[in-house]
């Protein structure tokens, strides 16, 4: 086994030889500067360290961790589109930097390649990851639809938000982990298991978002604290308040997500009193709990040594920690 300092570095290296920018170059510019915007690479170690916890050779994974990732960042792309965000990692979105029609193809193309290279698997091997790939990209899709929908509802139910960020967030985690399996040669139930596992990490993942969004260090978590509570997102917090909460707290709460005022400090801070208040902050650190313990059960079920089962479960721990 590597240590995630190790298969990050592989993948750069694999990305940086199997990525050039050529001709047109206001086609592949705008994608060499969003795949090397930053990021932990979090999906793609998983495809490698999956690879190699079931005993394949890791390195014949690094397409298929590249194509997770380039597919990843085709999302944000067209997700920063529709969002109209003018920054991504702390820097100029793509469509900010060059314009929406450069944006827009470039995603295509980022989505087109994604798909070319899985075509370097045999012909077993590539059916199973296409298969898999579609199925998670047109979920990604459903996911997005569901976030776009919220916007505009008021009866968005808990049951709801977490279909659309498993959907959203969580199937990319878990295929990102069965493709090392598919990869490694594994039989279906464990691809299904293992899928299953960054599942419901996944979950606990965008759970944990949410909480960090409005109660994290903005040092460590890297993003602006309250953004959510600014847009007047829909999130675990939330719906969960909203659940809670006695009509008057209900009341203040969908008051204060229906202004946008341009000093939102006093917004920030009332709504994060009403989710304390209601309760709603320990409801959803339970919850995360909760994804991640069943996370660590399917953990349980398979059938590898004892110290790889504790490679996985220390990832899972240091994930939640936003330590990798």
């Amino acid at each position: 086994m590597q240590s995630i300092e190790q298969y990050r570095s592989d993948f750069m290296a694999h990305m940086k030889e199997r990525f050039l920018i050529k001709e047109p170059v206001n086609l592949y510019e705008p994608i060499s500067y969003i795949l090397n915007l930053g990021g932990k690479r979090l999906r793609p170690v998983l495809t490698l360290m999956t690879t190699d916890i079931f005993g394949g050779d890791y390195k014949k994974a690094l397409d298929a961790s590249l194509a997770i990732e380039v597919f990843h960042n085709f999302s944000l792309v067209h997700d920063d589109i529709m969002d109209a965000a003018p920054l991504r990692r702390g820097k100029q979105t793509l469509h900010k930097k060059w314009d929406m029609n450069t944006g827009i193809l470039s995603g295509d193309a980022m989505l087109i390649y994604s798909y070319q290279l899985l075509e370097s698997y045999p012909a077993s091997t590539y059916k199973k990851l296409m298969k898999l790939f579609s199925k998670t990209a047109l979920e990604v899709c459903e996911g997005q639809q569901y976030d776009v929908d919220f916007e505009n509802r008021e009866d968005v139910s808990i049951p709801e938000y977490l279909v659309m960020i498993q959907n959203k967030t969580a199937v990319l985690v878990a295929a990102a982990m069965k493709m090392g399996a598919i990869i490694a040669d594994e039989s279906d139930d464990v691809q299904d298991l293992i899928y299953d596992f960054g599942k419901n990490l996944g979950i606990a993942f965008q759970l944990q978002d949410d909480y960090l969004d409005a109660f994290g260090d903005p040092k460590s978590f890297g993003k602006q604290v309250g953004g959510d509570i600014i847009e007047n997102k829909k999130t675990y917090l939330y719906l969960k308040a909203l659940e809670m909460g006695s009509s008057n707290q209900a009341q203040e709460l969908e008051h204060l997500f229906s202004i946008k005022p341009k000093d939102a400090t006093n917004k920030i801070k009332t709504v994060k009193e009403l989710f304390q208040e209601t309760g709603a902050v320990s409801l959803t650190i339970k919850e995360i709990e909760s994804y991640t313990d069943k996370a660590f059960n399917i953990l349980e079920m398979l059938s590898i040594e004892p110290g790889k089962k504790e490679i996985l479960r220390q990832f899972g721990t240091a994930l939640m920690k936003r330590d990798v």
